[in-house]
C-alpha cells in the first residue's frame, strides 16, 4: 500500500470480472464442459477461479496444462471460447455486496464506468444482460483501444469519454495487471480483495493506493459513507 497525496475523485472505474461482476461460475462451467468433452474429470472450482482473470489464457492453462504457441492450445482456446458464449449470463452475477456501492454512487452523483479486457463480443451482451449497461458512463474492452491493460489506454479513453481527468479518476481491479495500468495512466489505484487475484505476485506487492477487502470500503474510501 501507497502513501501518496491524491487528488479529488471526480470518477470511479471498474474492471468487470471479479471485481463488478462474479462471472468465475460460467468460465469455470465453460472450462469443465470443455474438459468433459474430452473425456477428463471436472477440476474443483477453487482450482479455476483464480484464473478467470486471466481470460481464456488461463482457463485453458489450469484445464489441459498448455500455454499459448504449444501444440493444442489454439484449438482449445477457441473451443472454450464458443462454450463460454453459450453460456455467458447461466450463472454470472453482479457481486451482492457491490450493487449498493453503485446505487450509492450514482445518488452521490459520481459518474463510474468499465474498462476490461475481455472482448466486446463478450462484454457488451453481459454488461447489458446484467442491467449495467444504462448505468454505466462508459465500458471499454479488451478491443476498443489498440492496447489492453496493463497498457494505460484503455483507461485514458474512459476518462476522456466521461469527461474527466485521468488523475480525477480512481481505477478499481482485482489484478495486478490493473493495478499497473492505473499508475500508468496517472490514475489511484484501489485493488479489489473480494476478486480472483490470480496466481502471481501477492496483492500487497500490487502497489495499490489502497486494498478493498470489501466493496463498501470503497465509499469510505471516497468519503461518502
Amino acid at each position: 500500500m501507497n502513501a501518496r497525496t491524491l487528488p479529488p475523485i471526480d470518477a470511479v472505474l471498474f474492471d468487470l470480472d471479479g471485481t463488478l461482476i462474479d462471472s468465475a461460475p460460467d468460465l469455470a462451467g465453460a472450462a469443465n464442459d470443455l474438459r468433459a468433452q474430452h473425456g477428463l474429470d471436472a477440476l474443483p472450482y477453487e482450482s479455476l477461479r483464480p484464473m478467470v482473470g486471466a481470460g481464456a489464457r488461463g482457463m485453458v492453462g489450469v484445464a489441459f496444462g498448455l500455454k499459448p504457441g504449444e501444440d493444442g492450445f489454439e484449438p482449445l482456446r477457441d473451443a472454450f471460447l464458443a462454450r463460454y458464449a453459450e453460456r455467458l449470463l447461466d450463472r454470472t452475477r453482479v457481486f451482492d455486496a457491490v450493487e449498493p456501492v453503485l446505487q450509492a454512487l450514482s445518488a452521490a452523483g459520481v459518474p463510474w464506468g468499465i474498462v476490461t479486457n475481455k472482448a466486446t463480443r463478450y462484454a457488451e451482451p453481459v454488461v447489458r444482460g446484467l442491467g449495467l449497461d444504462s448505468r454505466a458512463g462508459v465500458l471499454i474492452a479488451g478491443d476498443t483501444t489498440a492496447h489492453a491493460k496493463p497498457h494505460p489506454a484503455p483507461l485514458l479513453e474512459a476518462a476522456r469519454r466521461l469527461g474527466r481527468e485521468a488523475a480525477r479518476c480512481v481505477y478499481v481491479g482485482d489484478d495486478h495487471r490493473d493495478m499497473q495500468a492505473g499508475r500508468a495512466a496517472g490514475m489511484a489505484t484501489l485493488a479489489a480483495g473480494w476478486g480472483y487475484l490470480g496466481q502471481g505476485e501477492q496483492i500487497d506487492a500490487w502497489g495499490a493506493d489502497a486494498i478493498l477487502q470489501e466493496p463498501a470500503q470503497l465509499l469510505n474510501w471516497l468519503r461518502l459513507a
